[in-house]
C-alpha cells in the first residue's frame, strides 16, 4: 500500500514556503501499483463529452456513474476518480451487437 495525500497552498507565497506551509487535508491509500487519481476535469479532457463534469457531479448525487473518491466530507470534499473505475464504468456500458 501506498498513500497520496493532498494539500493546499497559498498561491500568494514563494515556492520554497509552500512546502512548509501546506496543510495536508487528507489522505488517500490506494493498493500497491495504485491507478493515477484523475480530478472531474481531467476526466472530461481525457474521455470526451460523455463524461462531461456535470454530468458526473449528476451522478454522483444521484448514485449513478462510475466509483469515485470523496476526500473530505462535505459539499466542498475534493473528488477523484481512478482511471481504472473510469475505463471499467465505459467498457460496462458498451453495447455490443450481434456479429453478422
Amino acid at each position: 500500500m501506498f498513500s497520496v495525500s493532498l494539500a493546499v497552498f497559498n498561491l500568494n507565497t514563494k515556492a520554497e514556503e509552500k512546502m512548509s506551509q501546506g496543510s495536508i487535508v487528507a489522505t488517500v491509500v490506494l493498493p500497491e501499483g495504485g491507478d493515477e487519481l484523475l480530478k472531474p476535469v481531467q476526466v472530461e479532457a481525457e474521455y470526451g463529452p460523455a463524461l462531461r463534469v456535470h454530468t458526473l457531479a449528476q451522478w454522483r448525487w444521484m448514485g449513478r456513474g462510475p466509483e469515485y473518491i470523496k476526500t473530505t466530507p462535505g459539499k466542498s470534499g475534493r473528488i477523484f476518480y481512478r482511471r481504472s473505475a473510469i475505463e471499467a464504468y465505459l467498457r460496462d456500458q458498451t453495447v455490443s451487437v450481434g456479429a453478422r
